[in-house]
């Protein structure tokens, strides 16, 4: 059997390849690979997903590369992590939902994504399975992040459940329909026995967590629903209520491109995990592992 790091003749032999071309490979970036005390390892479920990545198909060969765009849900500590990583990569925010449709019609290299299935109460693989279809796309976990309602500070209505939201007279800002917040909340509100018309959400949705945020510090809304790491960054009020795992979506070969590969590598960083416990909200000691593999 072989062994979970593999030398570079192991892992030639396993591949069927000279060592001179695994090695120029592995000098390239262009497999998984670590230097380590001046000799080249593989580690071998990297290497076995690697494959994969390149066996998808015989359209794979004309599959046309997507664009360096990241698209799909907000995340501030993303947002943080993909300027300061120098990845390259463009965000293009429009929601969860929007996001997987980006990815499917090859308009973007990956999707962040929070969608929770309401049958199993699985994160985020159903969703991607559902518009991506079943085979070549795997789900890496960026963070699992604090949800609940975003009050003005100290909580001066007591709110304290996502049914309070339904008081009479209370402005709640809401998200757009196919934001993965709004997709929760509807989730929660009917595991509450209340129809989202049960809600007075102001005329314009938040288009981003940070707009949820800015609604209720100016006192355009008594309550929103959003993520912790935003209430911190304006001084408000937090009620937890879940805790939701937030993915980056992608084919599996591009997991192993370059775009990806640098914004991983910045997150298992010393700084990316200081910056984290300075936004609050954010659990990060999974950052980086495979979630799901479609």
């Amino acid at each position: 059997m072989l062994p979970d790091v593999l030398t570079l003749k192991e892992a030639a032999a396993w591949l069927r390849l000279s060592e001179r071309a695994l090695y120029d490979l592995a000098r390239g970036r262009q497999v998984p690979a670590a230097l380590l005390g001046g000799k080249w390892v593989f580690p071998r479920a990297l290497l076995e997903r690697w494959l994969m990545g390149r066996a998808d198909g015989p359209e794979a060969a004309q599959r046309v590369a997507p664009p360096p765009v990241l698209a799909g849900s907000h995340d501030p500590l993303l947002d943080w992590a993909v300027r300061q990583s120098g990845c390259g990569l463009a965000l293009r925010t429009g929601g969860s939902l929007e996001g997987l449709d980006i990815l499917a019609g090859g308009q973007a290299v990956a999707a962040a994504v929070h969608l929770r299935d309401p049958d199993s109460g699985a994160w985020n693989a159903p969703a991607a399975r559902q518009v991506l279809g079943q085979g070549g796309h795997v789900g890496i976990i960026w963070a699992w992040r604090d949800q609940g309602l975003l009050v003005p500070p100290g909580n001066p209505l007591a709110l304290g459940s996502v049914a309070d939201l339904a008081r009479p007279g209370l402005r709640v800002v809401g998200r757009q329909a196919r934001a993965g917040s709004h997709v929760l909340l509807v989730h929660l509100l009917t595991e509450a026995g209340l129809r989202l018309d049960a809600l007075t959400f102001l005329s314009e949705p938040a288009l981003a967590e940070d707009e949820v945020a800015a609604a209720v510090a100016d006192g355009r809304a008594e309550a929103g629903f959003g993520i912790r790491a935003e209430a911190e960054a304006r001084g408000l009020g937090f009620v937890p209520l879940v805790r939701e795992r937030f993915d980056l979506v992608m084919a599996r070969r591009d997991y192993f491109e370059p775009p990806l590969q640098t914004l991983l590598a910045f997150a298992r960083g010393p700084g990316f995990a200081a910056r984290a416990v300075r936004m609050g909200g954010y659990e990060i000691t999974e950052t980086g592992r495979v979630a799901f593999n479609g």
